[in-house]
């Protein structure tokens, strides 16, 4: 006789009601013998959006801000300790911004009347991240009008002002020159800072003022944080999306994130307001722009070495909607398509085109074999559909073999929802990108969402989802634990539905520790460490074993989508002769598994892979990075069913070899 408990609990402000016997196992069947559909290599993959100061202040390795003067404040980032803008400075000196009006950019003309007395400081990201006997390289241009200031002494100080690092460059020319130097970093520090002196009396101009680590990724010059080009790189995505969702709209259509200003020299792309700034009352942060020193170059290049297919999206003439809502006219429409046409060519064309040469000559001859574009992000209603149109037509007249995103808007359901989806479906759209940023009871409800879609309708791409543990945008948000296996449990609908899902993502990815405007996030970083949240080893879970073959898992003959607090997705993967199944327990309490699985002759050895923690509102910090990570072990296969155990609050990834 089974004897049945039920549990009643308030977790997070949430009801959880868990159902269990205490001496029945549930049984599940997989059926090996079918293969339901195949999973495409794109199933799970990233979203990158320049926000918390993903790019500029964490993922780009720059360490100097407004390193070329470029801010609406030109001298933001920078301090002058003992200058005063009010007074002779004759015992200092002081740095003005000269703007020279032919091709709009600026420079720093440094007046020193005292050698002894001036200095200029740059306060770095929320400070520099500084590592002993690290190597850091510098690059500066200089004028140095009549030879006055016969070096610059360039140092490294901690918070103390005790100075970490020193080099000198010595400024030979009136013309602008390029100058380099190294500095070594005598200690470790996170808010460091970078401070310049001189010898010499009277003006020398700057510009261009950069402090590179030199252990980038892969060595590059100039490159990308390491560290957190190795987190991306650890969860195997399918796919890179970029270079995010809001910032290519802009609050107006004129800071629009335009492709084109963010390739060719680095020192001579434009900078400007990233929209982040002002977004969130919450979360000002004036100092918040973009050099594209991260540009498309380097998101192709990014996602090349990662091994993730390239996704750009793309402005369809619609700014923010949740700002101005600015509209390109139909008959404005043509540089928006033009930009849309030029970047699949920059991205695929022969070194003989217009932008393959481009390309080419930035270091990169061979196509990057680019396969989607994104047109326009979270847009909604009748305008949006109406572009939409114009940018397939000419997208497909000229490469037909563009896979095109479109999109069904801000929400998961709701009138805009529910017209973009009837509108594309009527277009044979091909993939359309759905958003949800909902409560973590939400996504367990929600983990058959897809079981009803129309598998000869549109494919989904699930771009953008978090579990919220208070409410969307809100400051309080947590990357814990129940947000973590709630979002498991919704992927495995994502997963036992890949005939219609073929690409997901969670966002935001990143987020400084001290400057960042959106919670939840999976990725949080400071100036010199970086962790995965247990979210992105959710994530990391399910990429690096999604499979090749969905297979068709059922308690009862029906799927698992909850049914006592349970979720499950089942896979196989040809490669690597495996079957894999993924168990999600969202109660309070262990349960007993047993997986009669069918159509498969099971080899003797497995494993399981699991991450569980017992209180819901656990979550990885700086101070414990690897409190919720995967723990490994080995599973003997035994004859007849397989028994295993769901922890509380767990995930679970049994892997059963087959002969």
């Amino acid at each position: 006789m089974k004897t049945n408990i039920v549990s009643t609990l308030f977790i997070g402000g949430l009801l959880f009601t868990s159902s269990y016997g205490n001496a029945q196992k549930t049984t599940l069947e997989v059926d090996a013998s079918k293969t339901v559909a195949k999973i495409q290599p794109t199933m799970f993959g990233l979203f990158f959006e320049d926000i918390n100061f993903a790019a500029d202040g964490g993922l780009y390795a720059e360490m100097i801000k407004n390193r070329s003067f470029e801010f609406d404040k030109p001298l933001m980032g920078w301090e002058q300790p003992k200058s005063n803008r009010s007074s002779m400075n004759k015992e200092s000196g002081m740095a003005l911004p000269v703007s020279i009006a032919a091709n709009n950019t600026n420079f720093c003309r440094v007046e020193i009347n005292n050698d002894k007395g001036y200095a200029l400081i740059n306060e770095g990201f929320r400070g520099m991240g500084v590592k002993k006997d690290a190597k850091y390289n510098l690059s500066l241009k200089a004028a140095n009008p009549n030879g006055a200031i016969k070096k610059i002494i360039v140092q490294l100080i901690d918070k103390d002002q005790k100075i970490i690092g020193e080099t000198s460059i010595v400024p030979k020319s009136e013309q602008w020159t390029n100058y380099t130097a190294q500095i070594i970093g005598t200690q470790t520090e996170a808010k460091a800072k970078l401070k310049l002196t001189f010898e010499g009396t009277g003006t020398i101009d700057l510009d261009m003022i950069s402090l590179f680590p030199e252990d980038t990724w892969k060595g590059r010059k100039n490159g990308l944080r390491k560290d957190l080009v190795q987190l991306l790189y650890d969860v195997k995505p399918g796919f890179l999306r970029f270079p995010g969702g809001c910032i290519v709209e802009g609050r107006t259509l004129s800071d629009r994130y335009q492709w084109k200003k963010s390739v060719g020299n680095v020192d001579e792309r434009e900078t400007k307001m990233n929209r982040w700034n002002v977004e969130f009352n919450h979360k000002q942060t004036p100092d918040y722009f973009q050099s594209f020193g991260l540009g498309f170059y380097e998101y192709f290049q990014l996602s090349e070495d990662i091994g993730a297919e390239p996704l750009p999206i793309l402005s369809c003439g619609m700014a923010c909607q949740y700002n101005t809502g600015e509209l390109a006219s139909m008959d404005e429409l043509d540089p928006y398509i033009q930009d849309a046409l030029d970047l699949i060519e920059f991205a695929n064309g022969a070194v003989t085109t217009t932008w393959g040469k481009i390309r080419s000559a930035m270091g990169h001859p061979k196509p990057f074999n680019l396969k989607y574009i994104g047109v326009g992000n979270e847009q909604w209603g009748a305008d949006y559909i109406e572009r939409y149109k114009v940018f397939e037509k000419a997208i497909k007249a000229k490469y037909p073999n563009i896979i095109i995103v479109s999109g069904s808007g801000p929400s998961p359901k709701g009138e805009h929802f529910d017209y973009a989806m009837a509108e594309l479906k009527k277009l044979n759209a091909e993939l359309v990108d759905e958003h949800y940023y909902e409560s973590p009871k939400w996504f367990r409800e929600n983990a058959g969402r897809y079981d009803n879609y129309d598998r000869k309708g549109p494919k989904i791409f699930a771009g953008e989802y978090a579990a919220q543990s208070v409410s969307g945008a809100n400051p309080n948000n947590r990357n814990n634990w129940e947000c973590a296996f709630s979002e498991a449990a919704f992927m495995t609908g994502l997963e036992r539905n890949a005939e219609v899902v073929q690409l997901s993502s969670y966002a935001p990815l990143m987020a400084h520790e001290d400057a960042w405007q959106w919670t939840p996030d999976m990725i949080w970083f400071n100036n010199l460490e970086s962790y995965g949240s247990a979210n992105y080893y959710v994530q990391q879970l399910f990429s690096t074993n999604k499979g090749t073959d969905l297979l068709k898992i059922t308690k009862d003959g029906k799927a698992l989508i909850g049914q006592n607090d349970l979720y499950a997705s089942a896979v196989k993967d040809v490669n690597s002769k495996e079957i894999i199944v993924k168990l999600v327990n969202t109660a309070s309490e262990s349960q007993e598994i047993s997986i009669d699985l069918k159509g498969a002759k099971l080899g003797s050895k497995g494993s399981i892979i699991r991450l569980s923690s017992p209180n819901t509102q656990d979550e990885n910090t700086f101070a414990e990075p690897k409190k919720i990570t995967p723990k490994q072990s080995e599973y003997k296969i035994t004859k007849g069913n397989q028994q295993l155990s769901l922890p509380a609050y767990s995930v679970t990834v049994l892997k059963l070899k087959i002969n």
